[in-house]
């Protein structure tokens, strides 16, 4: 009995010795608003050694997609995990990341000034973030990702916003031709884009100059090259995907203007399964992005 439990206390310390450290994940925090009058709320995930150093760490923005929120990413995309695990391999520097809840704004400002969540998200939230928590507060040491809504806000970010982010990882990201949009139904495009976009949802008012500098498949046909070039694009959607028209759009498009990027299309359609399975990925890309 005495050796057993010998056995059993050195295999547990073995097993120990060997596991994977884990981060951790910080809900229920928020930033008072001024800008769009409104508490926002985020979560944050913190790298294991976060407690036990005294180093400042590069930073994710992971944003969540339509209908979702700032815990998402964590309940269903299990970020942290794979976070961790990549952290522990070696595959990622450790890094920070930043998951703030944007509810249905497509992170960008309405037309009608009523809320502008992406002038909050530069002038409030960012050095928000970057002053309570240890972060490497400059472009070479800041990524953005997200998911659906959250891969347009992406996209939208880095392009109007090249100073701000070394790389940038869309997935599933809600982009959309002008084709789609004249012709979407008018119900799905008032519930979506209506008021964000445009004070109208006829079909022929839909392609508004306003629409134009928010849509990141326009930017990138008409932003500087140098522009586009200064940040790392890594663009992935679903075979299956309902969304995979634009997301080759914008593939195309970024090479013909010979614009360096990741282009990926998996197996898989527009669910948690394959933003789960793909997420590793992406952070590997940015922190690629991270090193010198």
């Amino acid at each position: 009995m005495q050796v057993r439990l010998t056995v059993i206390l050195i295999l547990a310390a073995f097993c120990q010795l060997f596991a994977i450290p884990h981060g951790k994940v910080v809900e229920g925090l928020k930033m008072k608003s001024e800008i769009v009058g409104y508490d926002v709320n985020f979560s944050v995930y913190l790298p294991p050694d976060y407690d036990y150093s005294s180093r400042a760490y590069p930073v994710v923005y992971l944003l969540h997609g339509y209908s979702d929120n700032e815990t998402a990413w964590v309940q269903f995309g299990q970020v942290h995990m794979a976070a961790d695990e990549a952290i522990a391999n070696r595959e990622i520097p450790a890094m920070i990341i930043v998951m703030p809840d944007a509810k249905i704004t497509w992170y960008a400002n309405d037309i009608a000034g009523k809320d502008r969540y992406e002038d909050m998200f530069f002038e409030e939230l960012i050095p928000y973030v970057e002053s309570i928590y240890r972060i490497r507060a400059k472009k070479e040491y800041r990524g953005v990702c997200g998911l659906s809504m959250g891969g347009f806000g992406s996209l939208l970010y880095a392009m109007h916003h090249p100073d701000m982010f070394a790389a940038c990882a869309p997935f599933s990201a809600g982009v959309f031709t002008d084709a789609e949009m004249v012709d979407m139904e008018t119900k799905t495009y008032s519930h979506y884009f209506q008021n964000l976009f445009s004070d109208s949802h006829n079909s022929d008012k839909r392609l508004t100059a306003y629409w134009k500098d928010n849509n990141p498949l326009e930017l990138a046909k008409t932003l500087p090259v140098e522009s586009l070039k200064s940040v790392r694009y890594y663009v992935d959607c679903g075979d299956d995907d309902f969304l995979i028209r634009g997301n080759c759009e914008l593939h195309l498009t970024l090479k013909d203007r010979e614009i360096p990027h990741e282009f990926r299309v998996r197996d898989g359609s527009h669910n948690w399964t394959y933003w789960r399975t793909g997420i590793a990925d992406a952070l590997k890309f940015i922190g690629k992005s991270f090193h010198r």
